[in-house]
């Protein structure tokens, strides 16, 4: 009897490479009739896609557009990994926003999307746009992404138990006054905390330091999250979450949003416009209990409002048909009807601010108390602050969790005892680890 050298497990590795090759060999993939590829990683925007797309390629005869679902965390090492070996790549492809910058790495010859800047100025594009949206898009100058969203953020609450509990929504104008309002009806014991926020990663306080003016990188791409601006939103965070006079929490011990908003556990939620839908949708026994307002002020008159999330669609150098691909990328994110339907189901904000006039914008929803919802956020939107990338997001964003953590931990075991110093200190060495040159 014949045996194989090298065991059962190769044997079986080999025969089913064989048997692999032939089925493939017998299968071949379907050949595509495409003439432009355009890649996502948003199951919401891909399905809003699908439904655009036929007008496009019906006025367009003979463009084809195949459009693909791509797991947003293989997507940037993927195309990392295709413009250093100048393999395919898409004609288009949207990105998230703490992963652009990743992208951005390099001489500017060397990165592979296109430059959009001429194309938004020779189609009054900046101007039509909300500015704030175009930065974190942006290196040395250029404009590598044209911006999908503005997601403005408001505090989702719990308009029934506001009431119930005797608070005025119109009067929590200012943090001061929010957080007075907060110590009044937090406890620990019911549990019941003014608003949800967490104590052990950084996006809830990115959000908070975005509105302060501060963030994690200035326009030269220089780090910036140990600064004054940094150094305050950390002294007046760490407060709300831990300690004996704290009015946020955060989830944890395997509850789940749903209960803990209708339990009254939280009264307010952070919510970017995105985040609406999600809380439509994950609570729909809160419907008609459930209001927004802005953010409160830091000070009297200032911004009322921050933002949180985003995407970019970029146009890859090696894109055929520029052109075509432009037109496509304006079909998407410029056709006002278009945009209004999506608006409906996603809740999410274009960046056009002339779509905004459509009358989807000021319908009453019954689900935050007749408010109308487009134009409360669109009311917000112009007043987004703006925040600026790196190839080094990535790190910035985890060093500035690193430091919340740390600070937490101090200030639970020391309270205000040398805490401003610790938090100046601690933000410094995390600073260091981000402040990476091009």
């Amino acid at each position: 009897m014949i045996r194989f050298p090298y065991g059962k497990a190769a044997l079986t590795i080999l025969a089913l490479g064989v048997l692999s090759g032939i089925w493939l060999i017998a299968n071949p993939p379907a050949k595509t009739t495409a003439n432009l590829t355009m890649w996502v990683f948003a199951r919401q925007h891909y399905d809003a896609y699908l439904k655009a797309l036929p007008s496009f390629e019906q006025a367009h005869p003979g463009t084809k557009v195949q459009l693909l679902l791509v797991d947003n965390r293989g997507l940037v090492p993927r195309l990392q990994a295709a413009f250093l070996a100048d393999l395919e790549v898409p004609d288009l492809v949207e990105v998230e926003i703490s992963s652009a910058g990743a992208l951005f790495r390099g001489p500017l010859e060397d990165i592979g999307f296109e430059d959009l800047t001429p194309w938004l100025e020779r189609d009054g594009l900046r101007r039509r746009m909300v500015q704030a949206r175009f930065a974190p898009y942006m290196s040395r100058g250029r404009i590598f992404g044209l911006p999908h969203d503005v997601h403005p953020v408001m505090l989702a609450y719990r308009r029934d138990l506001f009431e119930k509990l005797g608070i005025d929504a119109e009067k929590l104008t200012t943090w001061d006054a929010f957080i007075e309002a907060g110590r009044k009806i937090s406890d620990p014991r019911l549990p019941r905390f003014m608003l949800e926020a967490a104590d052990s990663n950084a996006s809830n306080l990115a959000t908070f330091l975005f509105q302060r003016g501060g963030g994690f990188f200035d326009p030269e791409g220089r780090c910036i999250f140990d600064n004054e601006a940094a150094v305050q939103t950390m002294l007046w965070y760490v407060p709300l979450v831990t300690g004996p006079r704290r009015i946020a929490d955060s989830l944890g011990g395997g509850q789940i949003l749903t209960q803990a908003v209708e339990a009254g556990h939280f009264l307010c939620l952070i919510a970017p416009d995105w985040r609406s839908k999600g809380i439509e949708v994950d609570i729909p026994r809160m419907a008609g209990k459930m209001a927004l307002m802005p953010l409160p002020a830091v000070r009297p008159g200032e911004r009322r409002t921050s933002t949180w999330g985003g995407t970019m669609l970029g146009m890859t150098k090696r894109c055929a048909n520029k052109e075509m691909a432009w037109k496509l990328a304006l079909h998407l994110y410029l056709n006002k009807e278009e945009l209004a339907e999506r608006f409906r189901e996603t809740n999410i904000l274009p960046c056009l601010q002339e779509a905004w006039n459509h009358p989807s914008y000021r319908e009453p929803r019954a689900y935050w108390s007749n408010q109308p919802l487009g134009s409360l956020y669109a009311e917000l939107a112009p007043h987004v602050p703006f925040q600026y990338t790196s190839p080094f997001i990535g790190t910035a964003k985890g060093k500035l969790g690193e430091a919340l953590v740390a600070c937490v931990q101090r200030y639970r075991t020391h309270g205000e005892q040398g805490f401003e110093e610790f938090v100046r200190a601690e933000l410094k060495r995390r600073g260091l680890f981000a402040c990476i040159p091009y």
